[in-house]
């Protein structure tokens, strides 16, 4: 068996976003809630371990809410990684409260960054802030997201801009130019885009019914295919079939949400959660390992 990507649950459903189509809603929360719970300590270096020995480089940091709400979790998390000495270790977030409170934050953006975070994945549907704000911070205002960038730059991060394609949003071959554009003027290490995802089978109804209204139409798909194809380089192909281009001088890889390749013996992703349950796939509970 051969795992590509380890991925770490880090904190508790909280979240301060308010994103209508919030995949970890259609999901199991497979224990989590709330709730503060202690981590299993024990099963995570098991989880480490099986990682080491089937091959995993990419360590990603995630959360069924907002990682970034518990800060000296995460420290905890690199601290124990640390080592096992996996190459590229990153953590996916909205960026909202780096952005909110940088400087409270800083301090432990540096430590991360002595710990091995190598990359800071940062949750975007637009290269405009009003569309930003519609889905991440309706109520609110939303980041200086270029800013936020030029900071963890500075530190030492490489970056990458995680965009959902979305009806209405970023779900066309111009506004994928546009999306290449902006993250080019921003220096963006990696741009990642992946339409909107929908399991099989929804835990909840209201987030369901959002995502399916907003579903990027399957021409639209075919035709940003089509045009990285032939404006772009194919550089890389991974074996879950995303793909990663080099396109106007911008890397730029077409991927999608969810993880599971049945006919395979390569796993995308092992994911481990605090409670000591180590799964292979985000929704289903038999998918199992500890």
């Amino acid at each position: 068996m051969k795992i590509q990507t380890f991925s770490i649950i880090a904190g508790t459903t909280a979240c301060n976003a308010s994103c209508p189509y919030c995949i970890s809603k259609m999901t199991p929360k497979q224990g989590i809630n709330l709730e503060r719970l202690g981590v299993n300590w024990r099963n995570f270096e098991k989880a480490c371990r099986l990682a080491q020995i089937s091959g995993v480089t990419t360590v990603l940091i995630t959360g069924k809410g907002e990682p970034t709400l518990y800060p000296r979790q995460i420290t905890e998390f690199l601290e124990k990684l640390k080592p096992f000495n996996f190459p590229l270790t990153e953590l996916q977030t909205n960026a909202l409260a780096l952005g909110k409170e940088f400087e409270k934050y800083q301090k432990y953006l540096k430590k991360w960054y002595e710990l091995g975070l190598t990359m800071v994945a940062i949750s975007i549907v637009h290269y405009n802030k009003e569309k930003n704000k519609e889905i991440f911070t309706p109520n609110r205002d939303y980041i200086d997201l270029d800013d936020i960038i030029e900071k963890l730059h500075r530190i030492g991060f490489s970056v990458r801009l995680s965009c959902t394609l979305a009806k209405g949003y970023v779900d066309s071959v111009e506004e994928i130019k546009k999306m290449i554009e902006y993250s080019k003027k921003l220096a963006v290490d990696q741009l990642s885009i992946r339409k909107l995802a929908k399991p099989l089978h929804a835990e909840n109804k209201e987030v369901f019914e959002w995502a399916n209204n907003h579903l990027t139409e399957e021409e639209s798909i075919s035709e940003i295919k089509d045009f990285l194809e032939k404006e772009g380089n194919r550089i890389m192909t991974l074996e879950h079939g995303a793909a990663v281009y080099d396109i106007y001088g911008q890397n730029l890889c077409l991927t999608d949400a969810l993880t599971l390749k049945p006919e395979s013996d390569t796993l995308r992703q092992i994911i481990f959660f605090p409670n000591g349950h180590l799964k292979f796939d985000w929704q289903y509970p038999g998918a199992t390992l500890i």
